[in-house]
């Protein structure tokens, strides 16, 4: 794979995520995920609850509008995690590109989003 492999249409597993200087793995039990479609759209799972937001793709730029979510509670761990990875992706723009099958988006301010490309179904 090279550096040009697709960022929309790839269902998207997040690993960990660093804000503000804290470096949170993924939970096991929340399945966070993204997906961004060549359509403008992304959506997911934050860890505990399902987001939508519009997004747009210009080269290894990725910006995210607001984030639309459900209101859920779930367990402490899996909320802290949900709100560090919402804040790293709401109304942000990312820059990064997916290389053999991973994929770090960072922002502006240092903050990243570690995905891993999920098997096909």
């Amino acid at each position: 794979m090279s550096a040009r492999e697709p960022v929309t249409g790839v269902q998207w597993r997040v690993e960990r995520v660093t804000v503000g200087g804290d470096d949170l793995a993924a939970p096991a039990s929340g399945s966070p995920h993204l997906r961004i479609g060549a359509d403008g759209s992304a959506a997911g799972n934050l860890g505990c609850n399902r987001f939508s937001a519009p997004v747009g793709v210009r080269g290894d730029r990725i910006t995210f509008g607001a984030l639309r979510t459900t209101k859920m509670a779930c367990d402490p761990a899996r909320m802290s995690f949900e709100r560090a990875l919402a804040r790293a992706l709401d109304g942000q723009t990312l820059t990064g590109a997916p290389e053999h099958g991973k994929l770090i988006l960072t922002s502006g301010h240092g903050d990243r989003v570690h995905l891993t490309r999920d098997a096909p179904e």
